[in-house]
């Protein structure tokens, strides 16, 4: 809607008895502009038109070019035109509302939409000068100059009160090494170590939080000893703990990276920090109302000093994460590699580790455990599958006879009590479980145990015997006796036939067979 168009809309809305707030809802415009056309005369907002239509703009001279941006990422927002600006024209001096506006006409004068996906964060209260850090990992996919797509990865930092940052790219995933070599430039470019420093739960640096006391990868255990760091994990569905450090991550996709063609890796770090000089750390903060700049020249005296300089190149073994996936495999360099059965459940991620003689080894970064080993073959989209990783049909049945031996009071005993009946009967086993299981549900454990005692003692290998052997005691077991008593009661048994010598089957007269037959009731 050009200017005549809304002066004309408003006059038409006041004179049908809108207030000026709704018009100004109506419309989706301020209430001062409101009340600065409903001043205007027809002759005046004549003039007022005419007048702008003459007069040329200060971002006149870059139309095209933001045009161009516009057309091409529609996207792309107002800060980060204002950027790219920059960028280009060093001698660039040109207010932030001012191009705010300017490319608010554009879009509104070309039709040119903003594609926009918002993102709600919660205020976080500003900690003491020199207290945090906060650090994060993100990624994006950039395009090349060939117009192929690569991924970069990068870390990112943000102390918490003056929100002065720092960043490092990679054009590969980062190894724990990268992160530790990552964490002393941080500490350079700061000048300093802060009192606390704030991670999401990233298997590079945490394996745990262990109700509180962290348990850290070896590596980053040992940066942190030599550093003498104090670190905090933000717990799970905890955004809030790291607001600050979330909205710098954001920040570097969308005002830096969105859209910018990557060259090389090295090119595209010396971009990001001079990004961070022109605009990360230089721009008004929107919450603070100050540039982190200006702030951090205060904060840098609470810092802790860098006493030494640590060389961490060769201290610390070099380790890359992968996910586990469903199906018990990781993928690395297009191709899937096998890992044993239960492993997903087991772990979330694993480490990798690539050796001279093109062999992957898998292992878990907890406890260094080699979890399986592959030759990495040629080609890509394979599968590279170790036979040993098929499913083991035994595993079900282990944990089964571990839940049925937990019923007993000695589970130990239990245990190698239905391994023996396992060994006898491996193609029944399950059902031998399960009938054995089913005494359990409904006998108390003195019984159980006293069963399984004698069972043992006479060599009764099976849930038969079992079921048998439970129902004579209980026969016998007279009330307040204790389970030896009752165990001295079946001291004269020797075999299942005893069993069968003591049970009495019903006896019927010949005459009811004979009624039977005849379809007479019994």
């Amino acid at each position: 809607m050009d200017k005549w168009e809304m002066y004309m809309e408003i006059h038409q809305l006041i004179k049908k008895g809108f207030s000026k707030k709704k018009v100004a809802e109506k419309l989706g415009i301020s209430r001062s502009t409101v009340h600065r056309y409903l001043k205007k005369n027809p002759s005046d907002m004549s003039e007022w038109v005419d007048s702008l239509q003459s007069r040329s703009k200060k971002l006149d001279p870059y139309k095209e070019l933001i045009l161009s941006w516009l057309r091409e990422h529609p996207d792309m927002s107002a800060a980060q035109v204002e950027d790219w600006l920059k960028e280009k024209y060093e001698d660039f001096k040109v207010g932030e509302s001012t191009v705010r506006s300017y490319v608010k006409e554009l879009r509104d004068e070309y039709k040119i939409k903003k594609e926009t996906s918002p993102r709600i964060y919660e205020a976080i209260p500003d900690t003491p000068m020199g207290e945090q850090i906060q650090v994060d990992f993100g990624h994006t996919k950039q395009k090349t100059s060939d117009n192929k797509e690569v991924k970069l990865n990068f870390i990112a930092f943000v102390l918490s009160n003056s929100r002065y940052k720092y960043k490092e790219w990679l054009d590969r995933p980062f190894t724990t090494q990268d992160v530790i070599a990552a964490h002393e430039n941080a500490f350079r470019w700061y000048g300093g170590i802060p009192g606390e420093l704030v991670y999401d739960q990233d298997s590079l640096i945490v394996v745990s939080e262990n109700g509180g006391d962290l348990i850290l990868t070896q590596e980053f255990q040992q940066y942190k000893e030599s550093r003498n760091l104090t670190l905090r994990v933000c717990r799970k569905s905890d955004p809030e703990s790291k607001g600050k450090i979330e909205n710098v991550v954001g920040f570097i996709k969308h005002n830096f990276a969105k859209h910018r063609v990557f060259h090389n890796i090295d090119s595209w770090n010396e971009q990001g920090w001079e990004w961070l000089n022109r605009t990360g750390n230089y721009k008004v903060h929107h919450t603070t109302k100050k540039r982190p700049v200006e702030v951090f020249s205060l904060e840098r005296q609470h810092l802790r000093p860098v006493t030494k300089n640590l060389d961490v190149k060769y201290n610390y073994e070099t380790s890359i994460s992968r996910c586990v996936h469903k199906d018990n495999t990781i993928r690395y360099l297009s191709n899937r590699y096998s890992l044993p059965l239960g492993t997903f459940g087991k772990y979330e991620t694993v480490c990798i580790k690539k050796t001279e003689e093109k062999e992957l080894i898998i292992y878990s970064h907890e406890t260094g455990e080699i979890i399986a080993k592959h030759t990495i073959p040629d080609g890509k989209g394979l599968l590279i599958k170790d036979r040993k990783h098929s499913r083991d049909r035994t595993k079900g049945i282990d944990a089964f006879m571990d839940t049925v031996a937990q019923q007993f009071n000695d589970s130990e005993i239990a245990y190698d009590y239905l391994q023996t009946v396992k060994d006898k009967y491996p193609r029944y086993i399950r059902d031998q479980l399960q009938m054995i299981l089913k005494e359990t549900k409904v006998n108390n454990r003195e019984i159980l145990s006293a069963a399984l005692n004698e069972c043992i003692k006479r060599s009764l290998y099976g849930a038969t015997d079992f079921s048998d052997v439970v129902a004579y005691l209980k026969r016998h077991r007279q009330v307040g006796d204790t389970v030896h008593d009752t165990a001295e009661n079946v001291t004269h048994i020797k075999g299942v036939s005893g069993w069968i010598m003591e049970t009495e089957a019903q006896k019927r007269e010949v005459d009811a067979y004979t009624a039977i037959l005849e379809g007479e009731p019994v």
